[in-house]
């Protein structure tokens, strides 16, 4: 079976964060390579400070690295300036947090719009993809209400909406079932796991629940900065 197109990869990629002298340095991640192809579900795991979420926001093109490349459909993130980068965040990975980060004025509709709207998008072609993407995650019947009036996990099915509206090469999620009581948490993965099974969307999980994780059809563990496991069976570094 021929393996599918690698979407994402890294080579040799480090951060560390300066205290302020060459002794006070944190080496947050320390040299990581590896690959992702189209439609993966991973999921990240570790303990807290193993570097996963920096691994995440490097991913993202949030961070920049110390040392080494992020390669996005080829694309060097670490060689675009601040706009060009702003650009591929915008169109080409969605975003999902912990904390739904939805505006609270808005509606449920114009929250998971707004990626298109601030990136230039006609008013119909932001409706028609946002009501698109609600229809996605089941929450078309909500489109008009605002966040105030969802439950957590209602909010949270809406942030994926919004991070699914722009069509993207890859979604990554930092923890998005921690503010989630058990019932919510589960259907948020298994809102997950159908996404990548029927769109072949890829998906790039960081969470501390080994239940969570073990919804993935991969799980990357991560100790000190570097990966320790990966249950794709590639070689490690």
């Amino acid at each position: 079976m021929q393996a599918p197109p690698t979407i994402l990869r890294t080579e040799r990629l480090e951060k560390t964060f300066s205290g302020g002298d060459a002794e006070s340095a944190v080496a947050a991640v320390g040299g990581v390579d590896f690959q992702v192809g189209r439609g993966e579900f991973v999921a990240v795991t570790g303990a807290s400070g193993s570097g996963k979420s920096t691994l995440l926001h490097m991913l993202g093109g949030i961070t920049r690295p110390t040392a080494g490349r992020v390669l996005l459909e080829g694309v060097d993130l670490a060689s675009l300036d601040d706009d060009a980068l702003a650009a591929i965040r915008r169109r080409r990975i969605g975003f999902v947090f912990q904390r739904y980060n939805l505006l609270p004025e808005l509606s449920l509709l114009e929250n998971v719009s707004l990626p298109l709207a601030l990136d230039g998008a006609s008013p119909a072609r932001c409706e028609t993809a946002a009501r698109a993407a609600l229809e996605a995650v089941g929450m078309a019947h909500r489109g008009s209400h605002r966040p105030d009036e969802l439950s957590g996990g209602e909010q949270q099915r809406g942030a994926i909406a919004r991070a699914l509206v722009t069509e993207p090469a890859v979604v990554l999620a930092d923890e998005p079932t921690g503010a989630l009581d058990s019932a919510n948490s589960s259907r948020v993965v298994e809102l997950l796991r159908r996404l990548v099974a029927e769109r072949q969307q890829t998906v790039i999980l960081v969470t501390h629940d080994p239940a969570v994780a073990a919804a993935a059809g991969r799980i990357v563990r991560m100790q000190d900065g570097l990966i320790d496991t990966d249950s794709a069976g590639m070689p490690r570094p």
